[in-house]
């Protein structure tokens, strides 16, 4: 089936033209035009990851409105499988290596990069082709692989989730850059922003057995990372978390910025060829706990074609 055709049968419209699939939300802005003040999301296709990145951050006030000299930052991919890039489980290494590339020349002292993975660490670091990509970016990897990397920190607005174990390196940064790549999940229905940060705490099975939609709402509350960058480049429509194949998988070459991560998830549901973003629970449950705006149609978009 045709890339155009495939994605009218998703329901997402307006990939032609200027538009990105957001459907009519929002105030908008294109490529050559700009909007008052720093949008709200930035939404940029029809380019290579590192393209899209450069572009995006730009919009968005550029990478030193988040990281200063001499600051400590640490990048969270998805990271979880031990498959290649292509299967499209983890995030793109390229935008994982133009993101520390960023952070280094804005001034950063340190750029770590880590996940809780799922399958074996050293072996999904390794085929997703981020270890690489870090270490050829001048930045740092470090494991989630043991407790003791884990530490207990209060949820003081959770209804379910009441604590949890999160991880030192993110409670000692001084930025926190969430970088999840969209993609569907068998529990969750989607896998964006606020699902990955599941790789930041110790115990996932207690999420999974506690409300899992609630859970991931109740955590939105306590942990906003400082930027959101969605890798909407390849997107895994079916069989995620972890897929079958290439199969699976469709090249959009997109991606989504915010500094808000339930903008960033309600614009990623659109994107993927959901009507509502409501109709992922976690979305609509963290947007009714004032964990961050889902209204897209109130908020400033920036929609860039590269």
């Amino acid at each position: 089936m045709q890339r155009r055709r495939f994605l009218a049968a998703l329901g997402v419209g307006a990939w032609t033209g200027a538009g990105l699939a957001l459907g009519g939300y929002g105030r908008r802005s294109y490529a050559g035009e700009s909007l008052a003040g720093t949008p709200d999301l930035v939404a940029i296709r029809n380019g290579e990851p590192e393209a899209l990145f450069d572009h995006g951050i730009e919009a968005l006030g550029g990478m030193g409105r988040f990281v200063k000299k001499g600051q400590k930052v640490v990048v969270k991919p998805n990271i979880g499988w031990n498959v290649p890039p292509e299967r499209a489980a983890n995030t793109n290494p390229r935008l994982v290596r133009r993101i520390v590339e960023h952070c280094l020349q804005a001034g950063a002292k340190e750029v770590y990069v880590f996940d809780h993975t799922c399958d074996a660490w050293r072996d999904s670091y390794r085929a997703s082709g981020i270890e690489q990509a870090v270490k050829d970016a001048g930045g740092k990897l470090a494991p989630g692989n043991s407790e003791n990397y884990f530490q207990t920190v209060a949820i003081p607005g959770g209804r379910r989730l009441r604590r949890t174990q999160e991880h030192e390196l993110v409670l000692g940064a001084d930025v926190f850059i969430n970088v999840p790549v969209l993609k569907s999940h068998g529990g969750a229905r989607l896998s964006v922003a606020m699902k990955n940060l599941m790789g930041v705490v110790w115990d996932r099975g207690e999420w999974h057995s506690n409300d899992l939609h609630q859970c991931i709402a109740d955590f939105a509350t306590y942990r906003k990372p400082d930027l959101n960058v969605v890798d909407a480049w390849n997107v895994m429509l079916r069989h995620g978390p972890r897929g079958v194949s290439t199969a699976d998988v469709m090249n959009m070459r997109s991606q989504l910025l915010s500094t808000d991560l339930v903008t960033a998830d309600a614009a990623a549901a659109r994107l993927f060829g959901l009507k509502q973003p409501e109709e992922v629970g976690y979305i609509r449950i963290a947007g009714e706990m004032g964990a961050g705006r889902m209204d897209l149609e109130n908020l400033a978009i920036r929609r860039i074609v590269l």
